[in-house]
C-alpha cells in the first residue's frame, strides 16, 4: 500500500480548516484515512499548525510522502523533512 501524507478540507463554508492525514492513494479523502497526524487553521492572525512528529516521522519510515503543500508547511513549522523525501 503506497500511502501519501495531505491535506482534508473540514470547517464551513468561508471558515476552512485543514486536517493533516495519512492516507492510501487509492483513497479520496472524505473519511477513510489511515491516521490524522496533525492540523492547520489557515484564518487566524498567527497561522496555527499542529503537527505530530513522531508519528510523521514514522509514516516516511514505511514509505509515505508528503504533498507539496504539507511539505511546505513542514518547512513553516521547522519539522525535519527526511533527505529520501524527493517530492
Amino acid at each position: 500500500m503506497s500511502a501519501t501524507i495531505r491535506l482534508v478540507r473540514k470547517g464551513k463554508k468561508n471558515r476552512p480548516f485543514f486536517r493533516i492525514v495519512a492516507i492510501s492513494k487509492e483513497k479520496d479523502g472524505r473519511g477513510d484515512v489511515l491516521e490524522i497526524l496533525g492540523h492547520y487553521d489557515p484564518l487566524p492572525e498567527n497561522k496555527v499548525i499542529e503537527i505530530k512528529e513522531d508519528r510523521l516521522q514514522y509514516w516516511f519510515s514505511v514509505g509515505a510522502k508528503p504533498s507539496p503543500t504539507v511539505k511546505s508547511l513542514m518547512k513553516k513549522k521547522g519539522v525535519f523533512i527526511p533527505p529520501n523525501v524527493d517530492k
